[in-house]
């Protein structure tokens, strides 16, 4: 309607016009005429009807730091760059639960009553968020989150011989169906694996396909566990309250070797399985 919009009450006022230096709030009067005036266009973003509005540049740019919070209740909140500070973390709170997307801790917390006086978020560790293909197999970093799994098993896919690559092409029609988008875009290998839940979708296909998972303690030692030996029990996996999962192992397929997965649920898509299996 070509008003303009008062920068300070973000409502319609006459502080564009040359003869009104300023305009009244509700709350009280505020100088406008050192603002420049902004058209209701720019605003309700009718502009930009051929493009995208671009991530701001100068988050982009911005220097990761490490994190400490303190949140309701006597929360402790804590964002490690480094291995050895994770590590550290996890030695001085041993009970601590490791967040990425907080997609199963979160639920735990708001509709299970649980209680978590300290969580790290290990989403910016980059020892845990390694992805590299090796002349015998596919390292995985536990931050990884699935999406990005997804992609580079894709890529692994078109560009290996067909034989070495039955589990991951196995994994990858598993990811298909797994969650949805939002959730893969956020969602870790490790966090799904260290959740130990009996209808994971990802599990079996560990087991299935002879990976071997990294364990790292608080004193950086490492020991490997074959992933069939990982599951204990009903959510109870091979690690100590010290102990993180560094990494995950997924070898090549050998030549008359076969992966396949298998999932049953309700629905295709973003549904939990009634039952699950890797062979």
């Amino acid at each position: 309607n070509g008003e303009f919009i008062c920068p300070s009450s973000g409502k319609p006022c006459s502080c564009g016009e040359g003869d009104v230096p300023n305009c009244e709030r509700s709350a009280g009067s505020a100088t406008c005429g050192e603002h420049k005036p902004v058209s209701y266009n720019e605003i309700d973003g009718s502009l930009y009807q051929e493009k995208e509005l671009i991530f701001p540049p100068e988050l982009v740019l911005r220097n990761n730091l490490p994190l400490k919070l303190h949140g309701f209740g006597g929360i402790q909140w804590y964002r490690p760059l480094k291995l050895k500070h994770l590590l550290d973390l996890k030695s001085l709170y041993p009970a601590a639960k490791l967040v990425v997307g907080n997609t199963e801790v979160g639920i735990e917390i708001n509709f299970k009553n649980a209680q978590y006086p300290v969580l790290i978020s290990v989403t910016h560790v980059p020892e845990l968020n390694v992805l590299s293909i090796k002349d015998d197999g596919l390292e995985i970093g536990s931050s990884v989150r699935l999406s990005r799994l997804q992609e580079v098993l894709k890529e692994v896919i078109a560009e290996r011989e067909v034989h070495e690559t039955s589990s991951c092409r196995a994994i990858s029609d598993q990811l298909k169906w797994f969650a949805g988008k939002q959730v893969k875009n956020v969602a870790s290998v490790g966090g799904n694996i260290c959740t130990a839940s009996p209808i994971s979708d990802l599990n079996p296909l560990w087991m299935a396909s002879r990976a071997d998972f990294h364990i790292v303690n608080s004193k950086g030692n490492i020991r490997t566990v074959h992933a069939k030996d990982f599951f204990l029990g009903y959510r109870k996996v091979d690690l100590a309250q010290g102990e993180i999962l560094h990494s995950i192992f997924l070898p090549w397929t050998r030549q008359f070797e076969f992966v396949r997965e298998f999932k049953q649920s309700h629905r295709r898509e973003d549904d939990i399985a009634l039952v699950n299996a890797g062979m």
